[in-house]
């Protein structure tokens, strides 16, 4: 049975962090939401530990432009990836401390064996097809977008009623980790620099 984790990463103690782990095998999912004024990195430390899934997909920057590993790169570009140009994503740098703390997140899991992936569920929302109309919007608009996924994804039908926006990131992160699981997934970015998996 496969355990897969989706995470919204936020600010460190601004209790918006989310990760969602899934059974594939069941559909069961476990939700795991950071207080506010809570280290949401040791949280997740421990809940990584604790659970040991088989994969991880974050939303957050896990590398810096390639100018920052090779000085020498021809035409730098001092702010955004390849894949961050792509997708129209915020550069890691203006990202500044939570990028530091993603690349120090995927540094653990790495020390666990736990594969961990950067994911950016604005466009998973895209490749869905979810209403921007609703997305990211109004709360009330929630559970009509937590329909449109699950619509798509008949194994997160489980999913209780989601209560945020980051949820609702956590649970497309979660669906980058399917995609990835069942190798449908699509890569963005260049791979010696960094990729993000939609």
């Amino acid at each position: 049975m496969a355990l897969l984790c989706g995470i919204d990463y936020g600010s460190k103690l601004a209790g918006t962090t989310v990760a969602a782990f899934l059974w594939t095998e069941t559909g069961a999912i476990q939700w795991f939401y950071a207080a506010k004024k809570q280290d949401a990195d040791a949280m997740l430390q421990v809940c990584l530990t604790d659970l040991r899934p088989e994969l991880v997909m974050l939303d957050a920057p896990l590398s810096l432009p390639q100018v920052y590993q090779n000085p020498q790169t021809p035409q730098p570009d001092y702010f955004y990836r390849a894949g961050d140009k792509v997708l129209r994503a915020m550069s890691p740098m203006f990202l500044g401390g939570l990028t530091a703390r993603a690349m120090q997140m995927a540094a653990f899991c790495r020390k666990l064996s736990i594969p961990i992936f950067e994911t950016y569920p604005a466009r998973q929302a895209d490749r869905l097809s979810l209403d921007r109309a609703l997305y990211k919007k109004a709360q009330a608009h929630i559970p009509a977008i937590q329909t449109q996924i699950t619509t798509h994804y008949t194994i997160l039908r489980q999913c209780p009623p989601l209560p945020s926006w980051h949820a609702v990131d956590a649970l497309l992160a979660l669906v980058g980790a399917l995609r990835y699981a069942e190798n449908t997934h699509t890569c963005y970015g260049d791979p010696t620099e960094g990729v993000i998996y939609i």
